[in-house]
Parts: C-alpha cells; sequence; structure tokens
C-alpha cells in the first residue's frame, strides 16, 4: 500500500484520535503530517501487519513527543472543530451533540492517562481491543482492566456532573 493510499484510507480517523489527544485542531493536524511522515519513513523497509493500528502507535508516539517538547500536559477540550455529528438535522441538534461530545472528551480527560487513552482508543474511536493494546504498549489483559476502571469512574463521572442519570 502507497502512502498515498494510506493518506486518504486512514487520514479522518488518525485526524480525530489525535485531536481528541491535543485538543487543538492545529497540532492535530501537525502530528497527522507527523505520523505520515514517520510511516514514510519505515513503511518501505518494514512489513506492517494491522496498518491502522500501527499508525495509531506512530500517532500517539508523535503526540507524546510534541508533549514533551512542548513540556505540556493534556488540557480539557474548550471546542470540537470538525468532528462528524450522529444527527445533523437541525443546527440545534448540531450544537447539542457536539456540546454533549465535547463534554464526554472532557470527562474521559480527567481520568488517569492509561484509562483515558484505553477509552479514547476503544470506545470513541472504535479499535479492538488488541490494536488499542498494541498502539499503548499493554497487554490484552492490562488494557481490559483500564477499560473497565475507566468505564466505571467515567459513569459516576457523567452522573455527577448531570450528563448521565443514575439508573435504579
Amino acid at each position: 500500500m502507497n502512502l498515498e493510499t494510506l493518506y486518504s484510507s486512514y487520514f479522518n480517523d488518525l485526524y480525530r484520535y489525535l485531536l481528541s489527544l491535543s485538543c487543538n485542531h492545529f497540532v492535530a493536524e501537525e502530528l497527522v503530517q507527523e505520523t505520515f511522515f514517520r510511516a514514510f519513513l519505515h513503511l518501505e523497509d518494514n512489513e506492517i501487519g494491522n496498518i491502522k493500528a500501527w499508525l495509531f502507535k506512530v500517532g500517539y508516539h508523535a503526540f507524546i513527543d510534541f508533549t514533551r517538547r512542548k513540556n505540556k500536559k493534556n488540557s480539557l477540550i474548550e471546542e470540537i472543530k470538525g468532528l462528524e455529528l450522529l444527527d445533523n438535522n437541525t443546527p440545534e441538534n448540531q450544537f447539542i451533540e457536539r456540546d454533549q461530545l465535547s463534554q464526554l472528551i472532557q470527562s474521559i480527560h480527567t481520568l488517569p492517562e492509561k484509562e483515558s487513552q484505553a477509552i479514547l482508543l476503544c470506545d470513541l474511536h472504535q479499535l479492538k481491543m488488541h490494536e488499542a493494546a498494541e498502539v499503548l504498549g499493554l497487554n490484552l489483559n492490562t488494557l481490559k482492566s483500564h477499560i473497565y476502571r475507566g468505564r466505571k469512574k467515567l459513569k459516576t463521572i457523567l452522573e455527577k456532573r448531570g450528563i448521565l442519570h443514575e439508573e435504579g
């Protein structure tokens, strides 16, 4: 698979993932470019089994490198731009969904990093668990534990914020 095909196939998924990590449109675009540059350097030399998981892993490492260079920590998302919405019927629905998604991502970012990353990859970006484990450099059982604990904490956070109503 050539770089142009990879770019057109995975740009949107990779961009949304890196946007959810960086909370900044311009940083996400820069990280996507860095990811594809790194892919270009390594694709000819290596045989990659699961290219999507590999690209997400490269993107994750590009993000880590970026945060180290800038000495920044993950911040809460203040704006979500360019994300696909489930229901585009009215501007009001779009605003409500965008606000709910923003609140959800803000809540996810309050979790410990491994739990946050596991939930972002598996739930928001719909990677398979073994792919997410590969991206994060964890074994599958450890990833499952992070997802379980993270979802439990996230449910509590969302209930406290009034986004999710308690059952029972």
